[in-house]
This record gives C-alpha cells, structure tokens and sequence, in this order.
C-alpha cells in the first residue's frame, strides 16, 4: 500500500468516525460567518467560511457526493484567495 492509499484510507476512517461531529462544527461556523457578515467583522466572514466549505467538502468526499465537493473546493479557494488579499492589503 503506497504512503497516500494509506493517507486517504486513515482519512476516511477519521471522518467516518467524526463526521457528525464535524458536521456540527460546520453549522457552528455557517452561523458565526453570517453573524459575521451582518456586523461587518472582516476579515472574519472569510475566516470562518474557510473551514466551513473544507468540512463540507470532506464529508462530500467521504460520501462520493462529487457536486458538493467541487463546489465546496471552488469555496475554498476563493476564501483562501479573500484571506490572502485581506493578508497583503492588511500588511
């Protein structure tokens, strides 16, 4: 077994093992980010929707939901590119 078989086979028995709890944590994050947004807290929208989509998007994996989790990478990279430019404008 090749050293990322065995990395995604040990991923998948974590998220299988934790995923409700993520799940949670998710909605947790969803509702801060929009809380978030409405008091105007930048850079914390971004901040906070990063893990956000990253849970989402594992658990999409873990399921074969291949829609969801393009979706959630496509997310994740435009919160990843906000969150740099916050950094470079911020500095």
């Amino acid at each position: 077994m090749g050293a990322s078989r065995f990395f995604a086979a040990g991923l998948e028995l974590w998220l299988t093992k934790y995923e409700q709890r993520l799940k949670w944590l998710a909605v947790y994050l969803g509702i801060a980010s929009t809380v978030a947004i409405v008091q105007d807290w930048d850079p914390w929208p971004m901040l906070l929707g990063l893990p956000f989509c990253i849970i989402w998007m594992l658990c999409a994996w873990l399921h074969g939901e291949r829609q969801l989790k393009y979706l959630n990478v496509l997310f994740s990279g435009l919160y990843v590119y906000g969150v740099m430019r916050w950094l470079m404008l911020a500095g």
